[in-house]
This record gives structure tokens, C-alpha cells and sequence, in this order.
């Protein structure tokens, strides 16, 4: 039976998430504000904008392009996944909002000796990234990797539960996972890494199909 995966959007072109859902063996389907549906055996938060700052309780600045039905939409999404114990994977924007969901906050704009590392006026920075060796990233990388990134904000203070897998320069966190919840989140674009980015939606197409209940949308 295919694995069915619900991708939460910002309304852009998700073309390359449903390549990367298809191309692993999975049917994705992308929507902007999607309602939470626990029939889907998965859930993938795609990048966008940024979160509101009064989520984590902070003022507003430095964060941009600011959607809050949006994170609305995503943090009804998390508890519904969270509680059905489906299957979650957070890129870049959903790294973040997976922090804040559970309890932590975000740096709102990255100190100017970081940022050029992370966005630029066109197309990904890439840069390399330390890896947890007893974790999933250390087991499919290795010590050490290179990754892409397009982003201005980072995880600050780490939300409950989740354990932090991955570090670039300066101490940014670019992937962590949960202690005790399916849930994985990356703060790079794995939908542009090519092969090397096709392993992460490999394993979270193999563990939806582990986890997948009797029924199937």
C-alpha cells in the first residue's frame, strides 16, 4: 500500500517536496492551512516565513514575511500527529516551528558573522555541519556532511523532548530529533540536496510504513 504524506505549505511551489515524497516511495500531498487529518501517515512542515515572536513569548525583531494562520494551521497540525504518534518531518520553517511547538524559542535574526553562511540574495548557501554519531543523521552521514541553507532565523533555547543532531559554525542547529516521538526536523532543504538529501525522506518514507496503522486514506 502507498504511504500516504500530508505536506504543510506556505502556498508556493511544493513541486519538489512531492518529487522527493514520490521518488522515496511515498504520495505526498502539499496544502496551505491543511486541517489536521490523522489518516495520512505522515506529516511534513515545508520552509516558508517566519513565525510569529508572540509564540514563544518574545517582541517582534527581525523576524519577516510573518504568516500566523499558517502557524496556526501547523501547530494544530503537530499536537494531531503528535498524539495519532504519526510520523513528523520539519524543513527549515518546520525545524523552527517544531521547536516552539514544543516549548522552545527562535533567534530572530542571526548575528551578521553568521548570517552569510545561511542566506544569500540567490540560491542556498552550502556550507558543512557536525553530526551526533548516536544518532539517525550520524548513522545515514557519518561524523561529518555538507548541507544547503536559506535562512536568516535559528533555534534558540531547544524545546522539550527533542535532542539536538547536527551543528554548524557558530553553534547553529541544523537538525534534531525527538526522544520519544517520531519526529525528525532539519533546518536545511533536503527536496534540494539531490541524492544526499533523498536519504532523509528515504527513512521517513520506511518509518511511516513501519508506524502505519490499519487504516489508509
Amino acid at each position: 500500500m502507498t504511504v500516504s504524506i500530508l505536506i504543510s505549505t506556505g502556498g508556493g511551489d511544493a513541486t519538489r517536496y512531492l518529487q522527493a515524497v514520490e521518488q522515496a516511495g511515498g504520495q505526498g500531498r502539499a496544502a496551505y492551512l491543511p486541517q489536521p487529518d490523522v489518516r495520512y501517515d505522515g506529516l511534513i512542515l515545508a520552509g516558508g516565513g517566519d513565525m510569529h515572536p508572540s509564540y514563544w513569548r518574545s517582541f517582534h525583531h527581525g523576524s519577516r514575511n510573518v504568516d500566523q494562520a499558517r502557524d496556526r494551521a501547523e501547530l494544530a497540525l503537530l499536537d494531531a500527529f503528535a498524539a495519532a504518534h504519526r510520523p513528523v518531518l520539519g524543513i527549515c520553517r518546520g525545524h523552527q516551528v517544531v521547536n516552539v511547538w514544543a516549548g522552545g524559542t527562535l533567534i530572530q535574526d542571526l548575528k551578521p558573522t553568521l548570517a552569510p553562511f545561511h542566506q544569500q540574495l540567490q540560491g542556498d548557501c552550502w556550507h558543512p555541519v557536525r553530526l551526533k554519531k548516536s544518532s539517525r543523521m550520524g548513522a545515514w552521514y557519518g561524523d561529518m556532511c555538507t548541507v544547503n541553507s536559506n535562512h536568516h532565523q535559528g533555534v534558540g533555547k531547544v524545546g522539550r523532548g527533542l535532542v539536538v543532531t547536527a551543528w554548524s559554525e557558530g553553534g547553529v542547529v541544523e537538525a534534531m530529533e525527538h526522544r520519544s516521538l517520531p519526529l525528525w526536523t532539519v533546518q536545511f532543504h533536503p527536496e534540494r540536496m539531490g541524492e544526499s538529501g533523498q536519504i532523509i525522506f528515504s527513512q521517513f518514507i520506511q518509518l511511516c510504513r513501519r508506524l502505519r496503522g490499519d487504516g489508509e486514506l
